[in-house]
């Protein structure tokens, strides 16, 4: 037999963590690294955190699962919450980001259908990244992901991130709806600009579309507010969260407007696992700590010495950093090369974990209750990579 038993789809590398304390993971040999990757920007409170351990221990010893077979008291119950604090009027509880895509996807046709409307056809960016079902994968046009599953599900008319005239253009009878990440994470830490997210949405009041936000990366305070969509000022129909939602457990959330909602009624959709009262129980401790303005101004104010030091930094090695971008505590450092060897070097050789990603560029993407002295030590662990780094020959 020579697969392996887990099916080998992941190129793992040799760090093998066994345990995590705040901002550090611990090998199966003793080794350290800070984790400045966070599951990629999943546990946003770090590791071992004692509010939310503690919720998630004592609901362990209650009750963890019913199925939705019965009322859900403690899915009501952060359901509530979310809709206190976003722009949504009803949740749909998942178990992934890409389920809470698909249900944000089949929102919108189902709002259009139960008006009467053929309409289906999402219009979605480049370099997006929705998840690895099969509608999420359709949703991208990235050719890497559909390799071995074609034939794709149709319904999907892929433009240029950040371009509004080409979005306007893509617009046909059959629209049903836009999908777009507020910050492209898998893409390259690709902050759209104001005038598109207010544009996409004067585009979807035009033409009567539901505006879909996947904010599963850059949501739940990742970007420095809760949502990303409050910095640009404007409210989704529809919205994907996830990652950070429940600090480590499994979950996602589909949010929407009661309006975009029209068509989701009664075996319409379902999840056997989602919303179960264990990951509801996660939810509620990571909103405890996060769902605050003073929470949020330090996750801004951290993100903001971060990519100063970031900055300042780079311009040492012209012959390797172009430039950082991003929001809050989700930040992408630009490289000049592809940049997925040297997130292996700093991870191997210096201790240090962030997230390669597209367009040349890797991802910082630490718990968001770090400290200056875990900047400290990043930007000393980051600058003793940049000195021993070996750039690879050009192909």
């Amino acid at each position: 037999m020579s697969i392996t038993p887990l099916m080998p789809v992941y190129p793992r590398c040799g760090f093998r963590p066994v345990r995590g304390e705040g901002a550090w993971l611990i090998s199966e040999d003793g080794s350290r690294a800070l984790d400045f990757a966070a599951g990629i920007a999943v546990n946003l409170l770090g590791h071992g955190h004692p509010h939310l351990t503690k919720a998630i221990q004592d609901q362990a010893a209650t009750l963890m699962h019913v199925s939705n077979l019965y009322g859900s008291p403690q899915g009501e119950a952060f359901a509530q919450r979310l809709v206190d604090t976003t722009f949504a009027d009803t949740v749909f509880f998942t178990n992934s980001g890409a389920e809470a895509v698909e249900c944000s996807i089949k929102t919108a046709r189902a709002y259009h259908q139960s008006q009467g409307s053929d309409r289906y056809e999402i219009i979605t960016f480049k370099n997006a990244f929705h998840g690895r079902t099969m509608a999420t994968i359709s949703a991208s046009n990235q050719e890497k992901m559909h390799k071995g599953f074609l034939p794709l599900l149709e319904g999907f008319k892929y433009v240029d991130f950040d371009d509004l005239e080409g979005a306007k253009a893509a617009i046909g009878p059959k629209t049903a709806a836009f999908l777009v990440e507020p910050i492209q994470g898998e893409g390259g830490v690709r902050p759209a600009s104001d005038a598109f997210m207010k544009g996409l949405r004067a585009l979807a009041d035009e033409h009567g579309l539901m505006l879909i936000l996947d904010e599963v990366q850059c949501g739940v305070a990742r970007s420095g507010t809760l949502y990303c969509y409050e910095q640009y000022g404007i409210e989704p129909d529809i919205m994907a969260s996830a990652k950070g939602l429940g600090g480590g457990f499994p979950v996602g959330a589909c949010l929407a407007t009661e309006k975009a909602a029209r068509g989701m009624v009664v075996g319409t959709h379902g999840s056997t696992y989602g919303g179960n009262p264990f990951a509801m129980a996660a939810c509620q401790a990571v909103w405890d700590v996060v769902a605050n303005e003073e929470f949020l101004a330090q996750v801004r104010s951290t993100g903001d010495k971060l990519r100063a030091a970031l900055e300042q930094f780079i311009g040492n090695y012209p012959d390797l950093f172009i430039g950082v971008r991003g929001k809050g505590l989700m930040l992408g450092v630009m490289m000049t090369h592809e940049a997925r060897a040297f997130v292996a070097h700093l991870r191997d050789n210096h201790g240090l974990l962030t997230v390669a990603a597209g367009d040349n560029t890797f991802r910082v993407l630490p718990p968001l209750n770090i400290d200056d002295s875990h900047i400290t030590t990043f930007m000393e662990k980051l600058s003793a990579g940049a000195a021993s780094y070996q750039m690879p020959a050009a192909a």
